[in-house]
């Protein structure tokens, strides 16, 4: 349905639940290295629990191999310093969504990559550094998917409704 790019992940429990998430989504997880723990990490498997596989992970050895990977398809940078809320944004199967450092976002040279039109950000209070990436991730793919009607979710009628 979705991927969804960590780049660089700092924090283990952050890339544990997007792995829960990813899993519950249909969405497949990309992260790019360096990342900022081991793969085994305890903290990283507790968030993640049984939910997703990191076999199922793929891990990408920087930003290069991980755009060359995700080549052709149509792609999300989201960012404190987006342009545009992506409540705005119209999504489809196949986008791609890219997620920057916990510390310190996407870098500007990555973000300069992306179109004005795909660079997202989610809406918050004034004054506020930013919202925590696990959470950010859960509201743009949701987003993403209620309006692709939940496609592949059990339990929903046809309209997306339960």
């Amino acid at each position: 349905m979705f991927d969804i790019v960590l780049y660089r992940p700092e924090i283990p429990p952050n890339t544990g639940n997007v792995i829960r998430l990813a899993a519950n989504s249909g969405a497949r997880l990309h992260l790019v290295r360096p990342l900022g723990f081991l793969l085994d990490d305890r903290h990283l498997a507790r968030a993640g629990l049984d939910y997703g596989d990191i076999r199922d992970v793929v891990i990408h050895d920087d930003w290069s191999a991980c755009r060359s990977a995700l080549s052709g398809r149509r792609m999300f940078a989201l960012s404190t310093r987006g342009t545009r809320s992506f409540g705005a944004a119209s999504f489809a199967a196949g986008d791609v969504f890219v997620f920057g450092q916990e510390t310190a976002g996407l870098p500007q040279e990555i973000l300069d990559e992306f179109g004005t039109d795909c660079r997202l950000r989610v809406p918050m209070m004034p004054h506020v550094r930013s919202i925590n990436l696990s959470n950010t991730v859960a509201i743009v793919v949701y987003e993403a998917w209620r309006q692709c009607g939940y496609a592949g979710a059990t339990g929903l009628r046809t309209d997306g409704t339960a």
